[in-house]
C-alpha cells in the first residue's frame, strides 16, 4: 500500500479528515530537528514553529531532548570535530584546514573560561531599581555636601 505524504513531505495520518484528532506520531527526523535547533539557543515556541506544532506538543513528546537543552551545542560541537576528523582521515586537505580552525576557536574560548571570561563581551548584570535609587541618592547627597561646602568657603572669605 503507498504512503500517502502532505506538501511537506510528512505521511498523511490515518484518520485525517474524521471526528476527533488523532494522536502526534513524533519521528526521528522531528528528534533530531529539536535537538538542532535546542543546540541552537531556540526557545520553545519558536522550535514548535519550526517543526509545525504547539509549544505543549513539544513539551509533552520531546521531553526527553528538552532535559539535555544545555548539552545540545557541546554534542553539536563534538559532532562537527569528528566529521572533520573523519574528512581530515581520508585526505580532505580543506577539512584539515577547518579542523585546524575549530581547534584555534575551541583553545581560545577555553582560555576565556579559565581566565573568567575577561575579554569577552559577555553582558554584565544590570542593577535593580532599589540599588540604582540608592546609587542616585548617594550622588545627589555627595553633590549637595560638595554645593554647600562651596557656599561655606565663599561666605568665609566674604
Amino acid at each position: 500500500m503507498e504512503q500517502i505524504l502532505d506538501l511537506f513531505g510528512h505521511p498523511v495520518r490515518e484518520g485525517l479528515g474524521k471526528r476527533g484528532r488523532p494522536p502526534y506520531e513524533a519521528t526521528e527526523k522531528d528528534r533530531n530537528k529539536i535537538k538542532l535547533l535546542l543546540a541552537l539557543g531556540w526557545s520553545i515556541s519558536r522550535i514548535a514553529n519550526g517543526v509545525g506544532i504547539s509549544p505543549a506538543t513539544v513539551k509533552r513528546y520531546f521531553r526527553a531532548e528538552l532535559k539535555q537543552r544545555d548539552a545540545m551545542r557541546d554534542r553539536l560541537e563534538a559532532r562537527r570535530f569528528e566529521i572533520a576528523m573523519e574528512q581530515a582521515n581520508a585526505g580532505n586537505i580543506t577539512a584539515l584546514k577547518e579542523l585546524g580552525a575549530m581547534i584555534e576557536k575551541n583553545d581560545r574560548m577555553q582560555i576565556e573560561a579559565d581566565m573568567g571570561g575577561k575579554g569577552s563581551n559577555a553582558p554584565t548584570e544590570k542593577p535593580g531599581k532599589k540599588v540604582v535609587d540608592e546609587l542616585r541618592a548617594a550622588a545627589a547627597d555627595a553633590d549637595l555636601m560638595a554645593e554647600l561646602d562651596n557656599e561655606a568657603a565663599q561666605n568665609v572669605t566674604h
